[in-house]
């Protein structure tokens, strides 16, 4: 197990996480500070207690938000494949009838030139 120094909010915290989490675990807390940090500007120095779980809700929310967009871009995605395979299915289709109707003037043009 590895051990991390971060800082959020100006105090420093010793984490432990697994061995090579250790950048992973130091961003995090440096996205948690960065929030707390907004916070602080915005409504002032509230309590340790209170930013951190303030942080933790709007993180929370961003979060929820995020997988929403998620699933609704998941639905467009979905519909724009079953669009594509219906016109693709349609263009097979017209292209075997412009096939089938492109041999038949072919066999026309071929019984004429036996007769001719």
């Amino acid at each position: 197990m590895a051990q991390v120094q971060v800082t959020v909010n100006g105090r420093n915290y010793t984490l432990v996480c697994d061995d090579g989490e250790e950048e992973h675990l130091t961003s995090l807390a440096a996205t948690v500070d960065g929030k707390v940090s907004e916070l602080v500007t915005g409504v002032g120095q509230i309590g340790e207690g209170r930013l951190l779980l303030m942080a933790g809700l709007l993180m929370a929310d961003e979060r929820v938000g995020s997988a929403e967009r998620i699933a609704e871009l998941e639905e467009e995605l979905a519909a724009a494949r079953a669009a594509v395979s219906i016109a693709t299915d349609n263009v097979n289709e017209d292209a075997s009838q412009a096939m089938i109707e492109a041999a038949k003037r072919i066999e026309d043009v071929a019984v004429q030139l036996q007769s001719a």
